[in-house]
């Protein structure tokens, strides 16, 4: 379930107004531009962008980018983007950031159907004129490329048909490719970017089954390089997309300085979704409420903004 809290009726002309008149004179009126956009959903934010652009001529976003700052501003622009265009600034922010931003391009390419996937590279394409699949290809090698480059270029079946015997021999598979480290990867990199995500589940039940842990707690204890970890993402990804985000938030919070990137990117990208699920599960997790440990750790508009977005009313 989403946590945005969005009007049945509004009018994208009165906000585009009332945005207007929040950018104009000293300083910007941050809270009227909070309790408008974070109060819309996708469709709406759409409309007053379109309507804000044929009253004034002028992009939205934009003018947004160039009267905000800081995470406040990243946060702002990501919010307003589609969901396909947002992911795929995401993925090129992540794309150049090397190895410490693969997580984000399997997240994306496990976490989304394959129909949304699909818009995310259409939108890449239009916004950057090159391929997804090209950029993750350029900037990496080895297995590591291989298998994000297999995810991304995935089209998954989207159906519910399990094969228990195929799940039987995968599962074997999978568990002598995590066991050699050193070892030929490429079957776990063709059953993870090939197989539905109904067959993956059912391969990675068989796996617990049969081998006495989850396939993730054997990937953590082997997880020292790039690929290894990617792997486990991927698994996390599929098995349990909520519980991963949970993690990312309780990561992203309990480290030494706030990981500002990683909270925005789920709360923008989930508050529309299932973020009152995650947050639930953060609760039974950590015994303290999300909107209460974000509020610990973050500032100013950038927290109005996110506790906004969260579903937390002053």
């Amino acid at each position: 379930m989403a946590t945005l809290i969005a009007p049945i009726t509004f009018s994208p002309g009165l906000d585009a107004e009332a945005l207007r008149k929040a950018f104009q004179g000293w300083g910007t009126d941050e809270k009227t531009v909070i309790a408008i956009l974070g109060h819309r959903n996708v469709h709406q934010r759409q409309q007053i962008r379109k309507i804000y652009e044929e009253i004034y001529q002028e992009d939205l976003i934009k003018r947004l980018e160039s009267e905000l700052s800081g995470d406040f501003e990243r946060a702002v622009y990501r919010w307003m983007l589609e969901p396909a265009d947002r992911d795929a600034v995401l993925a090129n922010v992540a794309i150049k950031n090397g190895s410490k931003g693969y997580h984000v391009i399997v997240e994306i390419a496990c976490v989304l159907s394959a129909e949304e996937v699909l818009a995310v590279k259409r939108a890449y394409h239009n916004r950057y004129k090159r391929s997804l699949e090209e950029d993750v290809a350029t900037n990496t090698t080895g297995d590591i490329r291989q298998l994000l480059v297999g995810l991304v270029t995935a089209y998954r079946y989207g159906g519910d048909e399990i094969n228990a015997k195929l799940a039987k021999t995968e599962a074997d598979i999978l568990h002598e490719s995590i066991k050699e480290k050193k070892g030929n990867h490429e079957e776990a990199i063709r059953i993870l970017t090939t197989r539905s995500k109904t067959q993956l589940l059912a391969t990675f039940n068989r796996y617990r089954d049969d081998h006495g842990a989850s396939i993730t707690k054997k990937l953590l204890d082997n997880a020292s390089t790039d690929f290894q970890k990617a792997l486990h993402t991927a698994i996390r990804c599929i098995n349990d997309h909520k519980k991963y985000y949970e993690k990312v938030l309780r990561n992203a919070l309990k480290n030494v300085g706030t990981d500002e990137d990683a909270l925005t990117r789920v709360v923008v990208s989930r508050a529309e979704k299932d973020l009152r699920d995650i947050k639930e599960r953060y609760y039974k997790r950590n015994s303290v409420h999300l909107e209460d440990a974000v509020a610990k750790e973050i500032s100013g508009d950038y927290k109005k903004f996110i506790l906004t977005l969260l579903g937390k009313e002053d």
